[in-house]
């Protein structure tokens, strides 16, 4: 059974088409990664899924749920269970570590609670916890400018997993980082949404990346899924296929052949 099921959804920015007729699904515990060019609509499928973008025909159930009937409270209540990893980090750079970590518990507090920072003496534990399992229980009380882009995403993906999601959201989590951050973030991000069965929907430029730890990968061009389908079957041709006959800039290893 799907948790997350999209159908024949359409996106419209005034005359420019960002999808047509996109479906779907993403079964519990997948690590599912899109790719496509820049335009093609990779971002705006993710942020339809939590509704920071709002589709204008088609329909989104996740867990069962109708995503674009729900109003105010219940889609605030799905926003907890839906985490999200922004590409520039989102982060409070002036607070801690710990701090924007447990900003992830905040669609779960009160007006009160949220604006004075009042959190439990278990989300604070918890909070310690997931750090030290993303290798920043050294940094935990650092403010966040002072940290490298590498480390400034693991905050990220610590204050997502806060949430206690039952789906992740990536949106090009590793397009600023170099080689190396961001093989150590994927390593990371792929762990632990292992260990706790969280399922992934992943936006990525580097083909090579998606290859390496997806369990399925979408092709989007022009708005439309031109390739839905396993890892080991993504050659060159369909590469050329997603990204268009330019394809240089496209990263992707020997095996795709």
């Amino acid at each position: 059974m799907a948790l997350l099921e999209i159908r024949d959804l359409c996106k419209s920015y005034r005359d420019v088409t960002a999808l047509s007729d996109v479906s779907l699904k993403v079964r519990e515990g997948e690590f599912v990664t899109i790719i496509g060019r820049s335009g093609a609509g990779k971002s705006t499928l993710l942020r339809c899924v939590n509704r920071l973008v709002e589709a204008n025909a088609g329909s989104i159930v996740f867990d069962g749920m109708d995503v674009r009937a729900l109003h105010r409270g219940d889609l605030r209540r799905l926003r907890t269970r839906i985490g999200m990893i922004f590409q520039h980090f989102n982060l409070v750079p002036r607070q801690t570590v710990v701090e924007n970590v447990l900003h992830g518990r905040l669609g779960y507090k009160t007006t009160f609670a949220g604006v004075f920072g009042v959190y439990t003496t278990e989300e604070r534990a918890r909070a310690a916890e997931i750090l030290h399992r993303l290798g920043l229980e050294d940094q935990m009380h650092k403010r966040c400018d002072e940290l490298s882009g590498g480390q400034k995403q693991r905050v990220g993906i610590a204050r997502a997993i806060i949430q206690e999601p039952r789906l992740i959201l990536c949106d090009e989590p590793i397009a600023s980082l170099d080689p190396g951050s961001a093989k150590k973030i994927m390593d990371r991000l792929h762990r632990i949404t292992r260990d706790l069965n969280i399922t992934v929907l992943m936006n990525l430029h580097q083909v090579d990346v998606a290859i390496k730890y997806s369990d399925r990968i979408v092709g989007i061009r022009e708005g439309r899924i031109v390739y839905d389908d396993d890892p080991g079957r993504l050659k060159k041709k369909v590469v050329a296929d997603i990204y268009g006959s330019e394809s240089e800039d496209i990263l992707f290893e020997e095996r795709v052949g």
